[in-house]
């Protein structure tokens, strides 16, 4: 009788960002003062062209937060079981990517040079087809998680 857990082992990879929504608004609204003051006083002096490009600032800042915002909206689980390894990723408002391999020839890649003391890309290769994993991860992260995967795949049943 074959016996197996039914649940599997899972990673669930988000990109890290420090800044909460309150520290956004706190942000965007130091900005906004900052370029009102500036604007305020360059108009008082004649030269009103200047407060349309303080304008400008505010609104490049705004939109380079909104796709720092949209780009945390990404999401990466890998799930192993007994005889697959299952690859789903989420991005934004992108309809989900799901890859399937068969357990046994799943292989990790980590691009690694030791002497250099630097950490590339991790890949999950299954015959021709290689996936990079988790490229929004620090190094050192990727590093763990190789080893992470390298360990579940080795478990002959999880």
């Amino acid at each position: 009788m074959h016996r197996s857990n039914s649940k599997p082992w899972q990673a669930i990879l988000t990109p890290h960002r420090s800044l909460s929504r309150q520290g956004f608004l706190a942000v965007m609204a130091v900005i906004v003062a900052v370029n009102l003051a500036v604007g305020a006083l360059f108009m008082s002096i004649g030269a009103w062209p200047v407060a349309g490009f303080a304008g400008l600032d505010v609104l490049l800042i705004w939109w380079a937060f909104r796709a720092n915002f949209a780009d945390a909206r990404r999401m990466e689980r890998i799930s192993i079981t007994d005889h697959e390894l299952v690859f789903d990723r989420m991005r934004g408002d992108d309809p989900p990517e799901q890859q399937r391999f068969v357990r046994r020839w799943v292989k990790v890649e980590l691009e690694e040079d030791i002497e250099r003391e630097l950490i590339g890309r991790l890949s999950l290769v299954s015959g021709q087809v290689r996936l990079t994993v988790g490229d929004f991860l620090a190094p050192d992260e990727r590093k763990t998680l190789a080893a992470a995967l390298r360990s579940a795949l080795a478990i002959p049943r999880i």
